[in-house]
């Protein structure tokens, strides 16, 4: 069932309502619906919570210009709003980032993390590239940015052969307002430095995944988180790309179940 907070975010619960809670935070353009390749292998054994960004989907547009911070906050006040004490946070691009700013914010209710196709810190001339799409976004609005974006979220063979999934996640990303989405994508460009070299250091259990094939947030990048947070995990799946959660469901599942099983929530 899909509901409304008093603050405008809109969230939908999968699962049995006493078993241990597991959020999902989509990427940068895109809502809740991007979950649904994932929450059947988790809605058996967990209450997930999954909900859309301030600007996204069915949620009200950001009070404030965004920031790490507001999306944090955003977080910690629908689990109180819902009552929830603690949960796992996993979140995908953008909503990874949220992710780590929520647990530095919130330590108390982060349980654990998972991290999907993330940034980290970009090189002089990625930082470039993705300013220039920002300035892109603000001119022309998301739909001048929507193609070049399937090209890195998917694989070629892939992408050619799912017109109509292409279509669906094109309509997402183009049903996202103008004046607001530009403004969130400067947070995916350079809120980076909000969460880098975290002090104090993140405690929570964390798994950072991404795709070998995942040119703008690569292994390079999820070493370099791996190794912000003690104990993480890295994992690199091979020859996919940014959208590995829509392409190849069962390879991200797993291990992300395997995660959440090991650490151990029922106690």
């Amino acid at each position: 069932m899909t509901t409304l907070a008093p603050d405008g975010t809109n969230f939908t619960f999968s699962g049995p309502n006493m078993a241990p809670v597991v959020v999902l935070i989509h990427g940068l353009g895109l809502n809740k619906d991007c979950w649904q390749w994932m929450i059947p292998d988790l809605k058996d054994f967990y209450c997930v919570l999954s909900y859309d960004l301030y600007g996204h989907g069915g949620s009200s547009d950001p009070a404030t210009e965004p920031n790490l911070s507001l999306f944090s906050k955003q977080l910690k006040d629908l689990l109180d709003y819902c009552e929830i004490q603690k949960a796992v946070i996993i979140g995908f691009s953008l909503g990874g980032m949220v992710a780590r700013r929520f647990a530095q914010d919130s330590p108390e209710k982060s349980q654990g993390m998972v991290i999907l196709h993330s940034p980290h810190k970009r090189s002089n001339a990625a930082q470039a590239a993705i300013l220039k799409r920002v300035d892109q976004a603000r001119i022309m609005g998301p739909q001048s940015t929507v193609e070049a974006a399937l090209e890195r979220w998917f694989t070629d063979p892939f992408r050619k052969a799912n017109p109509n999934l292409m279509n669906k996640i094109r309509q997402w990303v183009m049903a996202n307002r103008k004046e607001v989405y530009h403004t969130i994508y400067q947070v995916l460009a350079t809120g980076i430095d909000e969460i880098v070299k975290p002090n104090p250091a993140l405690i929570c259990p964390s798994l950072v995944i991404t795709g070998d094939q995942d040119f703008g947030n690569g292994p390079e990048m999820a070493f370099a988180i791996s190794a912000e947070i003690p104990g993480a995990k890295t994992l690199v799946l091979p020859g996919l790309r940014h959208m590995a959660l829509a392409e190849s469901p069962k390879v991200v599942n797993k291990p992300v179940r395997d995660f959440l099983d090991s650490l151990d929530l029922f106690k």
